[in-house]
């Protein structure tokens, strides 16, 4: 009974999301804060989920990736969230309005309908730039940090280089017309399948959920540490569906991950790692010439 309850986690999460944004008043609707709280609860609760019902010893949350972890979700909802906004979502707004572009017919959609369009646009935009950066070496150096993290904890979707980082969080979004709420509530729902599709919690959920979003099961094989190779599948951050439909699922799950002798990396590491073959040519350049 209390296995089949944890399984049903990661659906009941993403349901109480949608429900709150249903019914959410108005003034909670336009504060911008309201979704980085809402974000922030659930991810909350998905860590505490760790500490109930552990998947694996070998994930368990140490100080060191708590601190690391804290940092970055830090990083994500303030620099990483501002640059995306100040170099993506404005000028996309921007040049909407100067363009005329209107679709005013998707916010008359219904809610569930709304909610599963940006869903899908997010994360078919995200499916190609992360199938894109497992295929092009430049765009491998700003993702292989993400990949160096040797244990899946809930928090491990923030952790990367910034490049990566906001490259991961381009969309298209700002240039259709959604209402707020259920834009917000497919954010928010995002999110919460991240968050469990990286969390060590023992839920396996519903053969429909796994069907269509990705899972623990799902991520934790695209993380494994057998090669570089065995990582290039299941490259959908929420949704695999679109794995399913390009060839690149795979069935599986792996409890050992990381890269590269699965050394992890400090965050100067992991801020620096796409400079690291021009930093140590230099050091060369300059020890020949001592």
């Amino acid at each position: 009974m209390k296995q089949a309850l944890l399984n049903l986690l990661p659906p009941a999460t993403v349901a109480a999301i949608l429900a709150f944004w249903v019914f959410a008043p108005k003034a909670w609707v336009e504060n911008p804060l309201t979704i980085t709280v809402v974000s922030l609860v659930v991810l909350a609760f998905v860590q505490f989920m760790e500490w109930i019902a552990e998947r694996h010893v070998g994930w368990r949350i140490k100080r060191q990736e708590l601190v690391t972890d804290l940092f970055y979700v830090v990083l994500g909802i303030s620099a990483i969230s501002w640059v995306s906004d100040a170099l993506a979502n404005t000028p996309l707004s921007q040049a909407k309005e100067a363009l005329g572009i209107a679709t005013p017919w998707l916010a008359q959609a219904p809610f569930l309908v709304q909610v599963a369009v940006v869903m899908l646009l997010v994360e078919f935009g995200q499916y190609w730039m992360h199938r894109w950066m497992h295929n092009n070496t430049w765009l491998w150096s700003t993702h292989a940090p993400h990949h160096h993290i040797t244990q899946l904890n809930a928090m491990k979707g923030y952790v990367g280089n910034p490049i990566e980082l906001f490259l991961i969080s381009l969309s298209v979004i700002a240039l259709l017309d959604f209402d707020k709420a259920p834009m917000f509530a497919a954010f928010n729902a995002l999110g919460a399948i991240s968050f469990y599709a990286h969390a060590n919690v023992r839920s396996d959920p519903p053969k429909w959920f796994s069907f269509l979003f990705t899972t623990i099961q799902h991520h934790s094989l695209h993380h494994t540490a057998l090669s570089f190779e065995d990582t290039r599948c299941n490259y959908g951050n929420c949704v695999i569906v679109f794995d399913r439909l390009f060839g690149t699922f795979r069935e599986g799950e792996s409890a050992l991950v990381g890269q590269d002798q699965r050394r992890r990396l400090s965050i100067r590491e992991q801020f620096l790692f796409p400079a690291l073959p021009w930093l140590e040519r230099r050091r060369a350049r300059q020890s020949g010439a001592a």
